[in-house]
């Protein structure tokens, strides 16, 4: 009998192509999704659940409560130390200091080898490998790191450094300033981590990598300063935070106890939470989940919509079927057998389109998912199954119940075959998501460049940085007297970063003598005399910074004066005190704001001031049309200067578009879902006029016969789509408005949502639902009149 079924589901698909291609087309469409969305969905999931344990890990991270309640995914470098002597409530307790961007020197003999390295190195205690489960393959636990001057790496940074030499006992040197000696192999880190590190070295030698003593600094937090612990069994979190608060008593003083805080962070938590350095957000990945089930259930619906659209033309067939003895169920069966053909065929389309994606996807989230074999296997024979019976079901109980009398009199009408208002409700619903999508891409398109086209207060075009490994003064003089020979050079200056920088520094300040810090912080920049002119930045009082060798003078921008209360004259001449009143000097000039951060986040208070030792950066406006020539000079120079560095450079604009990186992301996933949410609409409304063109055979033939012409037809089928998409539109637009407002919310400034996004959205709908009908009803009002009416 299943032998039978199959065979006249392949006759029935043979014998109607265009129905097949088309149902194939639409499912496989949505079960790709649905296969993409799970895997990405599982793949976040799982980041950092490998850990024995995991359940009792957790991040230390820092609360200030001033005005607002500012939070870091970092801590103070003395915190794991105290958290892990003066209480009992961990089995182990790590401190970890995480750099970026690292040089590494490899020599044997004559022969030099250099190795940026993005990722980094961790200065790192021991007890880390006890809390995280990352495995050692060669060297002992129990000792790797214990002494200065120790590191381990992974497996795959001793092949890329050793080849397949032993890398146990090798020397590997850090920035040029420390030598360590490699103790212990690990195992590669799974993709699925946020610990990216995989140069590990001995956290005693940190200071000596600083030149700064920080074991006793509790007022200051580096943003790759971290602390990890594992509790105890019977301890709570609750415990460990009234431990973490005494500490703050005992360390902190006046008007710090109440803005200090220490909390804890499950380690399940950290790649899903943005205001602690989360790569994630779950509420996006809900969005993913519900995106991936309205596609699925379109992609039904459309399905449903041809079927029944069909059901008219096989009505003989089913009338004879019943006449010669079959059962209502097995015409519902021989269906579903058809259905499960369709949706088997659309499985390994979707399949082979998830293959042919997924690279991509990894490319645009710079990740490393891959296909779980036994989970996914899981997922697609259940989402066939539930595809199966939720396409299948109801245009197989339409055909099991038809009349044979009525079928073989080809007496069959709209009512037989399912209600018309039914497919209107459907149609509505695929395009109201469809709508919400189109919608959803426009405003975010629209921020995105509102974002990278609106003036920054400063100029981000043709400014070059390089980076200073040294702070030696006579060659950073030397250097930039060379480059500022260089053709096509405008304006050289040195800084600790640019206005708008992904590192930042803040800190407390005293304003005019006052005795007590102000109850907000300060963003402090290090930079030269020639800042504001290099950036473009400008002045509304007072004057520039003269030249000095040491900090005499600060600029302010208008946030810092108008959180004050006072004009920007009023604070000329005034004294100003930051980093603990280590630094006092008078305020010469407010500058106009400038956004120190991406559009994300709300303007800072920011002060510049000359300090040498500060300067990590040399920036560098330029002329673009002599960029390869001066390019070439600039590394010239930059490798005569750093002979035992690694050149490298990057251009404004690129570091400023980096802030917008998941925003745009996040667009490229919701153009791509509006793409298939408008393909597969396009494919339920080609049902529902394939069902109309069929139902209204005979009344388009009696209209044609008194006259009407083409037209008039089309009109006819035009003001039931306009009728429909209407209704789609005025339930999406709320929708989208509301879904889209709470997105904008995570940018400080931001666009508005005006008329005119909703009316493009509804007339590019328009037009594609026109285009979709156009081809069907044209062929409907082309048809012979006699035909029309014999048919009946």
């Amino acid at each position: 009998m299943i032998k039978n079924y199959i065979k006249i589901a392949w006759r029935n698909l043979k014998r109607n192509k265009t129905y097949a291609a088309i149902s194939v087309i639409g499912l496989a469409l949505g079960i790709t999704c649905g296969i993409l969305i799970f895997t990405l969905i599982t793949y976040h999931l799982s980041f950092d659940t490998f850990h024995r344990n995991s359940n009792r890990i957790y991040k230390l991270y820092t609360e200030w409560h001033e005005e607002e309640v500012n939070k870091a995914g970092a801590v103070p470098q003395p915190l794991g130390k105290a958290f892990r002597n003066d209480f009992s409530l961990s089995e182990k307790t790590a401190r970890v200091i995480n750099f970026h961007d690292n040089l590494i020197t490899i020599t044997k003999g004559n022969v030099v080898k250099k190795f940026r390295e993005e990722q980094g190195v961790a200065f790192t205690e021991p007890e880390y490998f006890d809390i995280l489960n990352f495995p050692l393959l060669k060297g002992d636990k129990k000792t790797v790191l214990v002494q200065p001057n120790e590191a381990i790496v992974t497996e795959k940074i001793a092949h890329k450094y050793f080849g397949d030499d032993n890398a146990i006992g090798k020397v590997i040197r850090l920035d040029n300033k420390l030598n360590f000696t490699i103790t212990g192999i690990l195992k590669d880190l799974p993709a699925n981590t946020d610990r990216k590190q995989e140069i590990y070295v001995s956290y005693s030698n940190m200071d000596q990598y600083t030149d700064k003593e920080r074991e006793g600094n509790w007022g200051g937090v580096y943003s790759g300063s971290q602390a990890f612990t594992l509790l105890k069994p019977n301890v709570t979190v609750a415990q460990a935070e009234s431990g973490l608060a005494e500490l703050v008593k005992k360390h902190f003083t006046g008007r710090d106890l109440k803005v200090w805080r220490f909390k804890l962070q499950p380690i399940a938590d950290m790649h899903f939470n943005p205001d602690l350095g989360g790569y994630a957000d779950k509420k996006y990945l809900w969005a993913l989940f519900f995106i991936g089930v309205f596609l699925i259930i379109t992609a039904c619906v459309n399905f449903v919509n041809l079927a029944t659209a069909q059901a008219l033309n096989r009505s003989k067939e089913v009338g004879i079927r019943k006449v010669l003895g079959s059962l209502p169920h097995q015409l519902f069966w021989q269906f579903i057998a058809e259905t499960a053909l369709i949706t088997i065929v659309a499985v390994i389309v979707a399949v082979c389109l998830s293959l042919l994606a997924l690279p991509a996807i990894n490319n645009l989230f710079h990740s490393q998912m891959a296909f779980n074999g036994q989970e996914l296997t899981v997922f697609i024979v259940i989402i066939s199954l539930v595809v199966i019976f939720l396409s299948g079901s109801y245009p197989g109980l339409v055909l099991a119940r038809f009349q044979p009398i009525l079928a073989l009199k080809s007496k069959l009408s709209q009512k037989h075959v399912g209600g018309f208002s039914l497919r209107r409700i459907l149609v509505v619903t695929q395009f109201s998501i469809s709508q919400v999508l189109i919608i959803g891409t426009i405003i975010i398109v629209s921020q995105l460049h509102y974002s990278q086209t609106t003036d920054l207060g400063f100029d981000k075009d043709a400014v070059l940085l390089l980076p200073l490994p040294q702070n030696d003064k006579v060659k950073l003089s030397t250097m930039k007297n060379r480059i500022n020979e260089v053709q096509g050079v405008e304006k050289v200056s040195y800084c600790y970063g640019a206005p708008a920088s992904h590192s930042n520094n803040t800190t407390g300040f005293n304003y005019d003598n006052r005795p007590e810090e102000e109850h907000w912080s300060i963003n402090t920049k290090a930079g030269d005399e020639n800042y504001i002119s290099t950036f473009g930045v400008k002045l509304v009082a007072g004057r520039n910074l003269f030249k000095a060798d040491t900090v005499r003078e600060f600029l302010v921008n208008e946030t810092f004066a108008r959180k004050l209360n006072l004009k920007p004259q009023d604070v000329i001449g005034k004294t100003l005190s930051v980093n603990g009143k280590s630094v006092t000097a008078p305020i010469v000039g407010v500058m106009k704001d400038f956004y120190n951060y991406s559009l994300h986040t709300e303007i800072s208070p920011v002060c510049i001031y000359i300090a040498p030792d500060s300067y990590s950066s040399l920036a560098i406006k330029m002329n673009m049309r002599n960029a390869k020539v001066s390019l070439a000079s600039f590394e010239k120079i930059w490798s005569e200067t750093f002979p035992d560095e690694l050149y490298s450079y990057k251009f404004l604009d690129d570091s400023i578009r980096e802030f917008y990186e998941m925003d745009n992301i996040q667009l490229k996933l919701v153009e791509a879902f509006a793409c298939i949410a408008i393909v597969i609409g396009c494919l339920g409304l080609y049902g529902l006029v394939s069902f109309m063109a069929v139902r209204k055979t005979k009344e388009i033939g009696v209209r044609k016969v008194l006259g009407a012409n083409i037209s008039h037809v089309l009109w006819l089928f035009g003001k039931e789509f306009s009728f429909l998409l209407l209704i789609a539109f005025v339930i999406a637009a709320p929708l989208a408005w509301w879904a889209m407002h709470n997105y904008l919310q995570d940018f400080k400034y931001r666009i508005s949502i005006g008329p005119g996004i909703f009316l493009i959205s509804i007339l590019s709908t328009f037009i594609i639902a026109a285009v979709t009908v156009g081809y069907r009803s044209i062929t409907a009002a082309l048809a012979n009149p006699v035909k029309s009416l014999r048919s009946e």
